[in-house]
């Protein structure tokens, strides 16, 4: 998914003659991405794995499975998986999955289910009336669960007929209409039920919808899902859904206990032009266990310029959505929360928690990023939320910077000065007011960057000496609170850079495939950790068990949009 920020429109930015006169196809996700991005002083972007989707659009399509001829590379990076990190999924000659979500049984905490995005399709040698597999595999809407703790996974998927967990009824090759899906997102609710919701879409027409599947462990604990009940499926070329999220009602002693919530992005379009229009938040909500669904409502009012939404339910029934946005002539964008006190029939009017400047990708990466908020509620009512901004090197204050702005200071100017930081804000007065935004781990946000692997010597006999030093970024937090009301915030860090050689630009690799004939010359390239900090006990530490690599996905273009914690 392409920059996934979201940024408010600013006065002073004149439209063009020129660009009033564009239209776009709408009937394309290349064409509405190309709206979206063209809107001239608005910087809001669709979800990364709507605008990687888009970019595939006239890829050739697959003919066979995938066989890499060259596997790229570094003997930096990690061979094994080492404990205490253990095996989810595993990439099938290059079928990645990115952009995970997780949930935990609030009955038993042995239970654990997982999503994320998943491409394995692209990889099964079965045929359906006669067309391969491969040509017909996309981004897949992919689960996986463990009922010891998270030691072992289950389950597999090798084709059609074993679907192993891959979610049912949306996509082509699990018996759906659409192309492809993602954007995975998962919550349980008060009986042992999980629920998954993504995206069902079309590269080339369009169809599109929000997807919530119901899954049901049977006594061996064995996961099973249901068909999906869609919400805002659409066939108008003029409106696209995007990042979904969903949570349920878990409180016994809530007035709405097992209700499910789902919130999303309704991306509107001229229907003659193709112009972008506006881009709010809708919402939905089930009491019948994900069967049906309320009609939608707009939710975050004279807020018309959003994404990234995410709903948290209290102990008392309350529904908070957080998301990201803008008012039409805001200087920077804004993390907001809008409530419900009446099981999602009706909300107030959004509450600004912080304003934020939208980060961009770390330095030395390739892959798209973007500013969405994470939250949680916690038992005593309180509200955490966290977000990313880009702050000043030395920056004192975590609020929205214009001079880290890029759109405003310039992209050189915001590299040079500037880098991301996982931030978070706590209500105690149920998201009336909001503490100044700080750091998650201050201790990363202070420190530099470590260099591995350097010098290295490139192929015409030159040197790759390290790069000068710079802040470590922390982006894409998750928030989660215990029962017993510890608070829990993780991000991805990039504290560690290190030299990667490259593909040979002619002839490129497929897109999306680990598969190269011609090495080049080597690259910075920055490798995240990924880090879990106690809030209360001021504590932290790193989970991960080696640097990641993110070249290995999509040419490095494409890891995801967020994290999860659980």
């Amino acid at each position: 998914m392409s920059v996934s920020a979201l940024i408010a429109m600013f006065p002073g930015t004149p439209q063009s003659a020129y660009a009033d006169q564009l239209t776009y196809d709408l009937n394309s996700l290349a064409g509405k991405v190309a709206s979206v991005n063209g809107t001239a002083g608005l910087q809001i972007r669709f979800s990364a794995l709507i605008e990687q989707e888009a970019a595939q659009e006239n890829a050739a399509t697959a003919a066979s499975t995938i066989t890499p001829a060259h596997v790229l590379s570094s003997p930096l990076d990690g061979t094994t998986i080492a404990a205490p990190a253990v095996l989810v999924n595993q990439d099938t000659a290059a079928a990645s999955q990115n952009e995970t979500a997780i949930a935990v049984d609030p009955n038993n905490p042995l239970r654990v289910v997982a999503a994320a995005n998943d491409y394995v399709t692209r990889t099964w040698s079965c045929s359906v009336s006669g067309t391969p597999c491969s040509a017909l595999g996309d981004g897949y809407s992919g689960t996986y669960f463990s009922n010891d703790g998270g030691a072992t996974w289950c389950c597999s998927s090798s084709d059609p007929s074993k679907l192993g967990t891959l979610i049912p009824g949306v996509e082509r090759l699990t018996g759906g209409i659409y192309d492809a899906g993602g954007d995975p997102a998962l919550a349980f609710d008060s009986r042992g039920h999980v629920f998954y919701a993504g995206l069902g879409f079309d590269r080339t027409a369009a169809p599109n919808a929000v997807a919530v599947n119901k899954g049901t462990f049977d006594a061996r604990g064995k996961l099973s899902w249901s068909q999906p009940t869609f919400i805002n499926q659409t066939t108008s070329p003029s409106t696209l859904n995007d990042k979904e999220w969903i949570a349920a009602d878990t409180h016994v002693t809530s007035p709405f206990r097992d209700r499910v919530y789902v919130s999303w992005t309704r991306f509107i379009f001229n229907p003659t032009s193709g112009r972008y229009v506006q881009s709010p938040i809708f919402f939905v909500s089930s009491s019948d266990g994900g069967a049906t669904f309320t009609a939608p409502i707009n939710i975050s009012s004279n807020v018309l310029y959003d994404q990234g939404s995410r709903p948290v339910v209290g102990r008392d029934g309350t529904v908070s959505v957080f998301f990201e946005g803008s008012t039409r002539f805001a200087q920077l964008s804004s993390t907001y929360v809008v409530k419900s006190t009446d099981g999602g029939a009706t909300f107030g009017q959004p509450i600004a928690v912080s304003t934020l400047s939208d980060i961009l990708n770390p330095a030395n990466t390739a892959f798209r990023v973007n500013s969405f908020p994470a939250a949680a509620a916690a038992p005593n009512g309180n509200l955490y939320v966290a977000w990313s901004t880009e702050v000043g090197n030395n920056a004192t204050s975590f609020g929205g910077d214009p001079n880290c702005a890029y759109f405003i200071a310039g992209t050189t100017a915001v590299r040079a000065n500037c880098h991301a930081a996982a931030v978070y804000s706590k209500s105690t007065d149920g998201g009336v007011s909001w503490s100044a935004p700080a750091p998650i781990f201050a201790a990363l946000n202070a420190s530099n960057r470590t260099p591995d692997g350097y010098p290295v010597t490139q192929p015409d006999g030159t040197t790759l000496s390290a790069p000068a030093a710079r802040k470590v970024d922390t982006f894409w937090p998750g928030v989660a609170i215990s029962s017993s009301g510890r608070v829990y915030m993780s991000s991805y860090a990039a504290d560690t850079v290190s030299p990667w050689q490259t593909c040979a630009a002619s002839p490129p690799p497929p897109e999306g495939r680990i598969n190269c004939t011609t090495l080049d010359g080597y690259i910075h390239n920055a490798r995240l950790n990924y880090y879990v900090a106690n809030v209360g006990a001021g504590t932290s530490q790193k989970v991960s068990t080696h640097p990641i690599n993110t070249r290995y996905q999509f040419g490095g273009g494409f890891i995801g949009d967020y994290t999860d914690l659980a």
